[in-house]
């Protein structure tokens, strides 16, 4: 079970998409095989959320930079 940092609902690993921090920069990792810290979403809408909130630099403990493009490439 993991926790969306958006919605913070929990839902199985399988239903949620990781992100990944990869080189200071927020990634989707639908392949789940980035090292380090992951950070789930439920979907694009919780990213939403989630960047609003500021909530996953908080999830990554690091500061990460978020690409204007992020929450469209999760769909």
């Amino acid at each position: 079970m993991r926790t969306c940092v958006g919605c913070r609902s929990t839902h199985p690993q399988n239903q949620l998409v990781r992100l990944a921090a990869h080189e200071g920069h927020v990634v989707p990792d639908p392949a789940r095989a980035l090292p380090g810290r992951g950070a789930y979403v439920c979907g694009a809408a919780c990213l939403e959320q989630a960047v609003k909130r500021r909530a996953l630099p908080r999830a990554f403990r690091q500061k990460v930079a978020i690409p204007v493009d992020l929450v469209e490439s999760i769909g």
